[in-house]
């Protein structure tokens, strides 16, 4: 994710840093952060637990009103259990009621944006963290290596709020709109809350097959490799199908579309509103075309074939989901090259973005960095730290309590990253990040793994610059 003005285009100057940093508290202490009531992260598991259920295949049919405002269909979901305690139970994340929470007043979750119903394969229980968790218990214990799978009716209605999962305009966004399976692992089942800066997300990869019903005069970019046919009098289905990706996300409105194909190979399909300056669209293409390709050559090649740019005027910052990406854009362009790094920086190269957001973020921003050749050496005039037990590490509990602190992972951690460049060399650096997203192709990483991949790089002990940089 990229708060307003994150993703500068011009030059690395003092002035644009003020207004960039004080943009982003402006808008941090602008939007709440919801605190739901909390099921512990570490329910139910043990040492020694495998992250699973794994190698989850999502079927999802969906079909939508007049504008794309609401989605009713089915989906399934089978998975494995990875792990070699006998499974019991899966949870589904509802993160699109994250803002909502249980909607109004009766039954819990019924007046949700995201409502679930219809349970096969399991037994639903009550909803749970502000009805974005729901327990299903399984049939009968699912033993290690062994397939199960839960199905569904699904109800999605876009909230009226210009957000990742809301609209503006004509336009509908629906990020973290469909449920995803939650991961189970040594520390239990991961059911943290919601929160509206920042994301809470984690997820391992799966594979989607999404059929989207729709009025054929919208376009419908989404996740995945896409098609569209007629589909009878006024309607047109778009069915997608995504392979090794963490979430799924399309959008629905009237937009204007052109493609190209970058020259290593991959399409991307530009989306805009009317009314979106023309030269920040324009903008916008070029630095995609460019970024993918250029991180393909530092990170890995992008495995996906194909990337979607949504662009309108009055979105906020920048989101990304694992081939879409949902940009506000300017005549000066928009997030565009931050989100694209996203898609290695928790797309490819997961991590628990409720526990260690820098892991995605300052990634991303020092991606970002490097692209736009800006300067690195003066970045720390812009960081302060509210006081010294703040590290850069910290979860996603502690920048909801300390809004006007989260600037730092998109401040310090670029920063400290570019440090720890100048103290292997930027060659030894470049090997390190590429052995580092190869070794972690579609899995999941932590701080304690990045920590130890940078020391085997050097002989140097790098333990004080770990301590004098606030990555613990």
């Amino acid at each position: 994710m990229s708060p307003l003005g994150m993703s500068p285009s011009g030059p690395w100057s003092r002035g644009f840093r003020r207004r960039l940093f004080v943009g982003l508290l402006v808008l941090l202490l602008a939007v709440g952060v919801l605190v739901p009531d909390a099921v512990g992260a570490a329910g139910t598991g043990g040492s020694g637990t495998a992250a699973t259920p794994d190698r989850a295949r999502y079927d999802v049919d969906l079909r939508s009103d007049a504008d794309g405002s609401r989605w009713t269909g089915r989906q399934r979901v089978s998975f494995r259990n990875a792990s070699d305690r006998p499974l019991h139970e899966v949870y589904l994340r509802l993160w699109g009621n994250g803002e909502d929470g249980c909607g109004g007043a009766g039954a819990p979750g019924v007046h949700s944006p995201v409502v679930v119903s219809g349970v096969r394969g399991g037994t639903a229980g009550p909803l749970a963290v502000n009805c974005t968790a729901l327990r299903i218990a399984l049939l009968r214990p699912l033993a290690h290596g062994e397939r199960a799978s839960v199905a569904f009716d699904v109800s999605i209605t876009v909230p009226e709020r210009n957000a990742r999962f809301g609209r503006e305009g004509a336009f509908r966004f629906l990020g973290n709109a469909l449920p995803v399976l939650a991961v189970h692992d040594a520390k239990g089942w991961h059911l943290d809350p919601y929160v509206a800066v920042g994301e809470s997300f984690y997820a391992l990869t799966g594979d989607f097959r999404v059929r989207l019903d729709h009025p054929s005069d919208l376009e419908v970019p989404a996740t995945g490799r896409t098609g569209t046919r007629p589909a009878g009098p006024g309607r047109a289905v778009t069915v997608s199908v995504a392979e090794r990706v963490r979430d799924f996300a399309w959008a629905a409105g009237p937009f204007r579309t052109a493609a190209e194909t970058t020259p290593g190979g991959v399409r991307v399909r530009s989306y805009w509103a009317p009314g979106t300056p023309a030269a920040g669209v324009r903008l916008n293409r070029a630095e995609a075309v460019a970024a993918v390709d250029r991180f393909g050559r530092e990170f890995g090649r992008y495995p996906y074939g194909e990337i979607d740019l949504v662009m309108t005027a009055g979105f906020g910052g920048g989101m990304e989901y694992p081939g879409l990406v949902l940009l506000g854009t300017t005549q000066e362009g928009s997030a565009v090259v931050h989100e694209l790094a996203h898609q290695w920086w928790y797309g490819i190269v997961g991590n628990d973005e409720y526990a260690s957001p820098w892991l995605d973020e300052s990634f991303a921003q020092y991606a970002n960095f490097r692209f736009y050749g800006l300067e690195t050496r003066d970045c720390w005039a812009d960081v302060y730290w509210p006081d010294d037990g703040t590290v850069l590490t910290a979860s996603m509990e502690y920048w909801s309590r300390h809004r006007d602190a989260y600037h730092l992972v998109y401040s310090a951690g670029p920063c400290a990253l570019a440090d720890l460049e100048r103290t292997l060399g930027s060659d030894t650096m470049a090997r390190l990040l590429a052995r580092y997203a190869r070794d972690h192709w579609y899995g999941v990483s932590t701080t304690e793994d990045f920590k130890r991949a940078a020391q085997s790089m050097t002989d140097v002990d790098l333990g004080p610059f770990w301590e004098s940089h606030r990555i613990r």
